[in-house]
């Protein structure tokens, strides 16, 4: 049976974001993840959590100026130091939410820059964050999106992704498969989380087209939670849509798996 967690940057935005936590809980989630937690001292995070009954599964490291159009800077030569100097405030968050796992976004290939130069600042960033994080118990996620919603991104497919691990070639580095993007780039996802389920470390979901909540679009979700299921994941899947008509309306997909 899957296990979701709510994804307070998209779901519950009717409130403001620190009394989402009790509006998962309430509506029945285990478990809550979300893109940033650094806007809110870690210590206010923690009681939310805490006072809701709730596990903090991931969030984002840092990715540069989010409000400029930056979608991470591990591919980016020359921001290297703010590169780890992000991994180890992730780190202090982690500890204090006890995380068990960080999502790095690649970022935008910078332009007029050789793509071995770009490769190579990713797998250097990479490894450093992976074998950092490794230390105190901490997995790391590296994902892919899809080129359609964001033009440019650097890791666009499963491939992209999967080749890039195992050049860093770092046993704690896995795949966030998120399947919105998945099925906007490449589409064959059950056969693909088959495949590369020794890789995957965390799972995020929405229905395309649009981005909503499962049965909104094209997505079998039944036959694909099967599936993941029948490959062994054992972790959390993350609801990273957005709500069609509100976050509550649109739960009813859920009665089956509560």
């Amino acid at each position: 049976m899957p296990k979701f967690s709510a994804n307070l940057t998209l779901l519950f935005t009717e409130v403001d974001f620190p009394d989402r936590f009790e509006k998962a809980a309430k509506a029945g989630f285990k478990a809550v993840e979300y893109m940033f937690p650094y806007s809110w001292p870690a210590a206010e995070l923690a009681e939310k959590l805490e006072e809701n009954g709730l596990k903090q599964v991931l969030y984002n490291l840092p990715a540069g100026d989010w409000e400029a159009g930056e979608r991470g800077i591990a591919c980016l030569p020359g921001r290297e130091q703010e590169f780890r100097e992000g991994v180890l405030l992730a780190l202090e968050y982690a500890k204090a939410l006890r995380c068990p796992a960080l999502n790095c976004l690649a970022g935008l290939t910078p332009p007029n820059l050789p793509r071995e130069q770009v490769m190579e600042t990713l797998k250097n960033n990479l490894e450093f964050a992976a074998r950092t994080l490794e230390k105190e118990g901490v997995k790391l996620m590296v994902e892919a999106l899809n080129s359609k919603d964001i033009p440019g991104f650097h890791l666009v497919g499963s491939k992209d992704v999967i080749d890039l691990i195992h050049e860093v070639g770092h046993s704690n580095l896995f795949f966030q498969y998120d399947i919105y993007h998945m099925q906007r780039m490449e589409g064959d996802l059950v056969n693909t989380l088959r495949a590369l389920m020794d890789r995957i470390g965390h799972i995020q979901l929405a229905d395309n087209p649009g981005r909503h909540e499962p049965g909104t679009g094209e997505i079998h979700f039944a036959n694909l939670f099967r599936a993941i299921d029948e490959a062994g994941y054992p972790g959390w899947i993350g609801c990273e849509y957005n709500p069609a008509a509100g976050t509550e309306a649109g739960l009813g997909w859920l009665d089956s798996y509560r």
